[in-house]
């Protein structure tokens, strides 16, 4: 229930670290030799959250496992106001960050960023990789605002609405609430909202949020990172992550079920369990996890006729050269290996693009020793749970592979899509339908 003190959980004091003559709010919470600063949406206010159960149960949970760090944005909350006609540049707010990692004897930190906070947290790893050892990214964006070059984004049109509307608007918390909106929801939000942040200076942080474009930053993050998101969520949607994770190396995007935006609402346990094994690297073993990946399929051509040829035992150590070659590919580009069966390799991959180059090199390293492979590449979302990995993604992937003729690598639609801009060319071979897969789907040949 929303609204009441619901926690067990003392209130933490609130303390002030001060950057130059402003004096930023924040509380420490939970012990532990990792420190999580999470950077909340364009507003908040780090005592009065503490009345919604829901928000403080998440909070709680965290700092079980870790020291975590919430704070208000100078302008937000309990911190020293500013002046909107002359808001400050996102870089300034960075320095806020900088200043209570400073203030808590932290030289380096988890940054966990919601929504709004997300671009800040962004640029700071980019531009402060020696202060950040991982990145939690979510429902939130690189940019708010759609462009030629980025249709994630929300459409002028939109965006006007948006602002038109008064940010405690009852109809927007219900957006934001999802289907988790409670009766009480609404009255703790709305008071929470007007006591984080004036109406003036709230639209004129809104408008700012819609001139936000961190993308020039992201290549520039070498923090290992995990992006989640609620696929169904209407307000910020889940391109945006997409595009994050295609463009963070090494990120690792879960699309999570629900349309709440609000992080603390909906399958929480499932939010921070994700949260939890990213930043202790175990999670319970009971539990299965949903991962968008890209899944890659090879296979032997004309094995039979080799192995007749050459007789078994030289087969096997040709088979033997074979394994040392994939493994070696793998390793070259993230790949994991998931399983082999008959004359094939099953491995999956955070990037279609790593993926692809892997087949391709696996193909050109396996030809010199007589050897020719077919490959078959999909990105979608599969079920991991211990080593297994499964899901209609994984059959899509292994019989686009049985397509492929010798030395040919062919992707999903999906693929082409998400190596936009990547220099690669595909060959359309049309609609296909899959065997045990519902619906057609284009085939394309990697050129």
């Amino acid at each position: 229930m929303l609204g009441g003190v619901g926690h067990n959980h003392p209130v933490p004091e609130t303390r002030y670290a001060v950057a130059g003559d402003v004096h930023v709010a924040y509380q420490v919470l939970g012990e532990g030799p990792r420190t999580v600063v999470m950077v909340m949406d364009w507003f908040g206010n780090v005592e009065l959250m503490w009345e919604s159960s829901d928000l403080a149960a998440v909070l709680e949970r965290l700092a079980s496992i870790c020291r975590v760090v919430v704070f208000d944005k100078r302008g937000v909350g309990l911190s020293d106001p500013v002046s909107r006609d002359g808001l400050p540049p996102l870089e300034t707010w960075i320095d806020d960050v900088s200043t209570v990692l400073s203030s808590v004897g932290a030289d380096r930190a988890t940054l966990l960023g919601v929504g709004a906070g997300g671009p800040m947290v962004m640029q700071f790893a980019g531009t402060h990789p020696e202060r950040v050892d991982r990145l939690v990214l979510v429902n939130t964006y690189a940019r708010l605002a759609r462009a030629a070059d980025y249709p994630a984004g929300v459409p002028e049109a939109v965006r006007d609405r948006i602002l038109a509307v008064p940010y405690d608007d009852d109809a927007t918390a219900d957006t934001l609430a999802g289907a988790s909106r409670d009766p009480s929801f609404r009255s703790w939000w709305r008071r929470y909202q007007r006591q984080s942040v004036s109406p003036s200076t709230a639209r004129a942080m809104r408008e700012m949020l819609f001139q936000v474009d961190v993308r020039s930053v992201l290549g520039s993050i070498q923090a290992p990172t995990l992006i989640l998101h609620r696929r169904d969520n209407p307000w910020i949607r889940v391109a945006h992550s997409r595009h994050l994770a295609q463009h963070i190396e090494g990120a690792e995007l879960v699309e999570l079920d629900g349309d709440e935006d609000l992080f603390f609402l909906g399958q929480v346990d499932e939010l921070v369990d994700h949260v939890e094994a990213f930043l202790t690297g175990s999670v319970p073993s009971s539990r299965s996890e949903r991962v968008l990946v890209t899944v890659l399929f090879t296979d032997l051509v004309g094995s039979t006729e080799v192995t007749a040829q050459l007789g078994d035992a030289r087969w096997r150590r040709l088979r033997q050269h074979h394994d040392t070659i994939v493994a070696r590919c793998l390793q070259r580009h993230r790949g994991r290996l998931v399983s082999t069966a008959g004359d094939g390799t099953f491995a999956v991959f955070d990037g279609p693009g790593r993926a692809i180059r892997c087949a391709r090199s696996i193909a050109e390293e396996l030809e010199p020793i007589g050897l020719r492979v077919r490959a078959g590449v999909h990105t979608g979302e599969v079920e991991l749970s211990g080593d297994s990995v499964d899901g209609i993604a994984v059959n899509i992937g292994a019989r686009v592979a049985a397509m492929a003729g010798a030395g040919q690598v062919l992707v999903t639609s999906t693929v082409r899509d998400l190596m936009s801009g990547s220099g690669l060319s595909f060959r359309s071979l049309g609609g296909h339908t899959l065997k045990g897969v519902p619906e057609p789907w284009q085939i394309l040949a990697v050129e």
